[in-house]
């Protein structure tokens, strides 16, 4: 099932979410539903959060990235290990290297895409569907992607890397977002 996108303004996308356990009611479906999810808005990377759920989780599909790169990004990602995978109760515990830009958007956000700065390198811990512990590090567009994604169970937006005077500049359309003004192809929850 097709769940709603959570939009910009809503207070699920502000909370630090809490940990789970595999006792966590409707964990299975949820994580069938986010991928359907995820598939269906055509997105590479789904928290909880976005689908109003305030848990540390989140699903990763760098696949897409990868492998439908327009001709002239394919030398950009032709060392890149595509990943799918879930994430639950995940901790970066490091970040290494010189920052790079690119060009972000959000599903939460939509039609708003900016350069964000980023470490190429992540060391992450977190748990499976299985709930088995994992550390693994990852580079590149997938480090990203999991970046971007992490940054939603913190409470955080790509838009808060931004400066102060483009967050300034993108005002209006992020109130039009709150408010309910965009259209998208894909189910959204607006703030009440």
């Amino acid at each position: 099932m097709n769940l709603p996108i959570v939009a910009y303004g809503h207070p699920t996308l502000r909370k630090v979410c809490a940990e789970i356990d595999k006792d966590y009611p409707g964990l299975d479906e949820l994580i069938k539903n986010m991928w359907d999810t995820l598939y269906h808005t055509n997105g590479v990377g789904l928290a909880a959060p976005q689908v109003n759920h305030a848990i540390r989780l989140f699903l990763v599909d760098s696949i897409q990235i990868v492998e439908g790169a327009d001709e002239e990004d394919k030398d950009d990602f032709k060392d890149e290990k595509p990943l799918k995978q879930i994430f639950i109760n995940p901790y970066i515990i490091d970040e290494i290297g010189n920052e790079w830009k690119y060009n972000e958007g959000c599903l939460s956000i939509p039609k708003i895409r900016e350069d964000v700065m980023r470490k190429p390198t992540i060391t992450i811990q977190y748990q499976d569907e299985n709930f088995e512990s994992h550390t693994q590090t990852f580079e590149g567009i997938t480090a990203r992607v999991i970046q971007h994604e992490y940054d939603h169970i913190e409470g955080k937006l790509f838009i808060d890397k931004l400066s102060p005077l483009k967050r300034r500049l993108l005002k209006s359309k992020l109130d039009d977002i709150s408010r309910g003004k965009v259209k998208v192809s894909y189910k959204m929850m607006f703030p009440k």
